[in-house]
């Protein structure tokens, strides 16, 4: 075993080439394993999350960054106004949602409509 090591010691010492060609290889070996457990993974969730708030629309349940959560009341270019209580709202960036359920007012109708068939 010990000789094998020094072998390929004794080939990277005598050709300067092959020590930079070996060290070539394993930067392009750690790049390649930044880039498919990190970059790639990064690029993804931020993809999906511009798409959510792109994808909003008038009646979703929003929660904020902040805890906050409402049902969106108007959609506007860079801000959202979301209706929190039946008489107050608060104008968001897009920027500080961070989930979206899409079924919003929907939900809501399906539910009161649920309960009203149980009741008969």
């Amino acid at each position: 075993m010990n000789s094998i090591f020094s072998g390929m010691n004794l080939i990277q010492a005598a050709s300067p080439t092959g020590s930079m060609l070996s060290t070539v290889i394993m930067f392009g070996a750690v790049f390649l394993i930044f880039y498919f457990m990190i970059i790639r993974p990064q690029n993804k969730k931020q993809k999906a999350m511009q798409k959510m708030i792109a994808s909003v629309k008038k009646g979703d349940k929003v929660i904020t960054i902040g805890g906050i959560h409402g049902t969106v009341h108007a959609v506007k270019e860079k801000t959202v106004v979301i209706k929190v209580d039946d008489s107050s709202r608060m104008e968001f960036s897009k920027s500080a949602i961070a989930s979206v359920d899409a079924q919003g007012e929907f939900s809501e109708v399906e539910a009161s409509n649920g309960k009203q068939d149980a009741s008969k």
